[in-house]
């Protein structure tokens, strides 16, 4: 039957989209598996800060959050966590959690700098001397990780296929 509809439809430009069809599922597919692998790594290399070096972690979190995770006794329980998130995330395990939990570390993460994403040159909230324009990327990530979301069914490249046939 597909022979038949290949032949009837080759003169009409239906064989090319097929063929385009497979290969934007196959590109959609290996772009979001490059999504989860970038936010996995900003989500590991993050926990590892707080493993690492928890002061450093303890003066971002001072500066730039409110103080809101800087307790140094939640440093290294935190890091790893972020790291066994963000290795996740790269496989694809457990999405149906992972997913949504990395969606709103990143989505919380963004909207604690609000005033460096909606002024990223410090023209009206954010004073000349505490303009971060790298802060505004973090937009970008955290639309990201919604993405994962949003598309999760189109992600094929993953875990939980392989071992969990999902």
């Amino acid at each position: 039957m597909a022979l038949a509809l290949d032949i009837v439809y080759k003169g009409n430009g239906f064989e090319r989209s097929v063929n385009n069809n497979v290969r934007g599922t196959t590109m959609k597919s290996a772009l979001l598996f490059a999504l989860r692998i970038t936010n996995g790594l900003l989500i590991v290399i993050w926990g590892m800060v707080k493993v690492a070096s928890p002061e450093a972690a303890i003066g971002i979190s001072d500066k730039y959050y409110s103080g809101a995770l800087s307790m140094a006794q939640l440093q290294a329980p935190l890091g790893i966590a972020q790291v066994c998130l963000g290795l996740l995330l790269i496989a694809g395990l457990f999405r149906s959690v992972v997913y949504p939990v990395q969606a709103v570390v990143l989505v919380l993460g963004a909207l604690a700098i609000w005033p460096y994403l909606l002024d990223p040159l410090a023209l009206y909230i954010v004073s000349e001397e505490n303009r971060q324009m790298l802060f505004f990327p973090s937009s970008t990530v955290a639309v990201a990780s919604l993405m994962t979301l949003a598309f999760k069914d189109e992600d094929t490249i993953h875990l939980d296929k392989l071992l969990f046939n999902r």
